[in-house]
């Protein structure tokens, strides 16, 4: 009797699998993204502040001015900022194209110019759209919550698929651009490690963006923390005023550091994770992973389309997000102050879900029927259900994180409210109460990163730490959005109290700003959870190059060297968090002091007769945040690459990400600067 073979699902859609038609899906997403982000763009644009609607001719005119003082400080910071970081990447592009390409190809230095030009583009789109938005949720609010929610959702939707889109089209363009240029074809042949120099050259792109948003966030934080900690002091302490006060000096600085922080700097670190986590996952599986049969053996060639299952995965969630802010910009009729927190977690519910099966489709569309990892011991047939095990790990574990954090720092549930009573016996219990639901707060996060780290670790080793990384950042530009809601509404509130425009306008803006705190919050835990699986993965990708997995050359920490550097590491974020806390109170007593002297040289400023100097302040907060932000940034790069320099004798040309070129046994003070990497990432995302 004969039996005929029947082809499954997943061998028919193989078969007509091609890097072409992974382009296609690719871009296709992309330019969604960037559509709906237009489309958005569009609705904000519609609210015409000029158009006579009931507002006094002052209010008007102070609503005006307003934003556009506010939108003149962060534009100047950010070109100031940009200026710094512009100067700091040319050097390093130096540094990398002789030390890593010996001034030979310039593949990696310009991969790590441009993530850093990416990034900073980013940036910039994220605060223009901030800037463009925060005066109109501000007018949207006099007619009703429901168009003041709208408008600034909307803002953040611009800035989060923007944002995304713009980052995988431009790894994706880059990728092509760099296999044509190397004259790599589609299939590996027969050799092991085809691609891997084309992965390791990619490496750069998440360097750069790496490298600027670490300036981004320490730079942004200190300018935001300064002016708000000023404000406060002088203004809400010693002279009574109310928050957002016209009348108080620092009042726009503070505004301006909410765009420049949480805006720019979260935006420019949550594209970090994106492109480190895409760029070790391609590494890793670019010299591992190889198609076999139903035996294990290795029976075809490995085809460029079956290593981009991180760029599909990316593409696919760009779809889902856009049918899941449909439902956030055009479903939700947020008309009730109540509303607003369950309409923003609804978002994260909604995508995950959705992404829960979208994210098996990619899987198919990407990897071979039986394939396997050398990474793992022992010859262990793979199917696409494992990648994606793996990147649903991660997803279901970023929601979880967003639901916890939601928890902790919502006013809505009891820790906060705890934390708001103890204020009733003064501000000592009220630091005790905080501190304690801080710390606190880090014990579900961390369990949750803990099994998702040993999960997919378990399936796919260090490939599938890097997709659990991914998968948690596959609703990123849903995570955007909402990061970039928390700033715009916070301006909002602002704005309305400069412009006189009543307390009922205030009640609505301060009811969208307490959901933005929130999410704000919500953004970090996605970027601190993700960065700590991408230095893991990375940390695996540097073991496995390097030869370190074997059993000839294992990693024990019993060894001196390596116990010393890790008690090392363990002691630089401290020196880290000691450097940034300083800056902030230096900045925040220059501006404190600027505050005293306007006020009182010029009595006027608290009757309102005269204006405050609004520029010297933001002069104060610029100047201060980037100067300060020098140390704690040269501190995380000067121990990377002395860790490097100890571990390659020949230190005066070392390739930073040619990692088989370390000798084995001289691991130790690299090993340490990884682990000193991770957690000096996870400070970051709390600056």
């Amino acid at each position: 009797m004969i039996l005929h073979h029947h082809p499954s699902v997943e061998e028919a859609i193989n078969s007509l699998l091609s890097m072409d038609l992974v382009l296609i899906v690719v871009c296709t997403a992309c330019g969604l993204g960037l559509l709906w982000a237009f489309i958005n763009y569009l609705g904000i644009r519609s609210v015409d502040v000029k158009a006579k609607s009931g507002l006094a001719d002052h209010q008007q005119k102070l609503i005006l001015e307003i934003g556009e003082k506010i939108a003149d400080g962060a534009s100047e910071f950010l070109k100031q900022e940009y200026l710094v970081c512009l100067i700091f990447v040319l050097l390093m592009f130096v540094v990398i194209y002789g030390a890593v390409e010996q001034f030979k190809t310039a593949y990696t230095a310009s991969a790590f110019l441009l993530g850093a030009i990416t990034s900073m583009l980013c940036g910039l789109i994220g605060m223009q759209i901030a800037i463009y938005t925060n005066y109109r949720v501000a007018f949207c609010a006099r007619r009703g919550l429901a168009d003041a929610f709208k408008t600034a959702y909307r803002g953040g939707t611009v800035m989060g698929f923007a944002l995304v889109s713009i980052a995988l089209l431009t790894l994706t363009l880059l990728i092509v651009l760099f296999q044509r240029l190397m004259g790599l074809s589609n299939t590996s042949g027969e050799e092991n490690h085809y691609y891997l120099k084309l992965f390791e050259a990619i490496t750069g792109y998440g360097l750069g963006g790496s490298t600027v948003a670490l300036f981004g966030r320490v730079g942004g934080g200190i300018y935001t923390k300064a002016a708000d900690v000023g404000a406060d002091l002088v203004g809400k302490i010693e002279q009574n005023l109310a928050e957002d006060s016209p009348k108080n000096p620092a009042t726009i600085a503070d505004n301006v550091g909410d765009n420049v922080g949480d805006i720019a700097g979260m935006g420019a670190d949550l594209f970090g994770s994106f492109a480190e986590s895409t760029c070790a996952a391609l590494v890793i599986s670019s010299n591992t992973l190889f198609a076999a049969n139903a035996d294990g053996v290795h029976a075809a060639d490995i085809h460029l389309q079956n290593l981009m299952f991180p760029l599909v995965l990316v593409a696919f969630g760009i779809v889902v997000c856009i049918l899941t802010s449909i439902i956030g910009v055009y479903v939700n009729n947020v008309d009730y102050e109540s509303k607003i927190e369950s309409a923003l977690k609804y978002q994260i519910i909604i995508s995950t879900v959705l992404l829960a099966g979208a994210i098996y489709g990619a899987a198919i569309i990407s990897y071979p029927q039986n394939f396997v990892l050398t990474e793992l011991q022992g010859v262990q047939v793979l199917h696409p259900w494992k990648p994606y095990l793996c990147a649903l790990f991660g997803l279901v574990s970023g929601m979880l994180i967003g639901m916890v954090t939601e928890y902790m720092t919502s006013h809505s549930y009891q820790p906060v409210r705890d934390v708001a009573g103890s204020c009733e016996t003064g501000p000592a219990t009220n630091i005790i109460y905080g501190l304690a639901l801080g710390y606190m707060s880090t014990v579900v996060p961390v369990i949750l990163i803990a099994l998702t780290a040993y999960g997919a670790c378990h399936f796919m080793g260090y490939y599938g730490v890097a997709l659990a990384a991914l998968g948690m950042l596959s609703n990123l530009p849903i995570s955007l959005a909402l990061d970039g809601y928390g700033p715009i509404s916070d301006n909002a509130g602002g704005i309305s109290e400069m412009s006189e425009l009543g307390a009922e306008v205030r009640r609505r803006t301060d009811s969208l700003d307490a959901a933005g705190n929130t999410t704000a919050a919500i953004g970090k835990g996605f970027a601190i959870g993700s960065a700590t699986l991408v230095a893991l993965s990375l940390y695996g990708g540097f073991l496995h190059n390097s030869g370190l997995t074997s059993t000839q050359t294992p990693i024990s920490l019993t060894d001196p060297m390596l116990f010393a550097m890790l008690l090392i590491g363990a002691m630089l974020p401290y020196a880290f968090s000691a450097l940034t806390m300083k800056s902030v109170g230096k900045a925040a007593l220059k501006m404190v002091e600027e505050i005293r002297r306007q006020i009182r040289e010029k009595p006027g400023i608290l009757t309102g007769t005269v204006e405050p100097d609004y520029k010297a302040c933001i002069r104060i907060s610029t100047r201060s945040s980037l100067i300060e932000m020098i140390a704690p940034g040269c501190l995380v790069t000067i121990c990377s690459y002395l860790g490097h320099l100890h571990s390659y004798p020949n230190w005066a040309c070392f390739r930073s990400k040619s990692y088989r070129w370390i000798p084995p046994r001289s691991h130790h003070f690299w090993c340490a600067t990884r682990h000193i990497c991770c957690q000096l990432w996870r400070c970051l995302g709390q600056c």
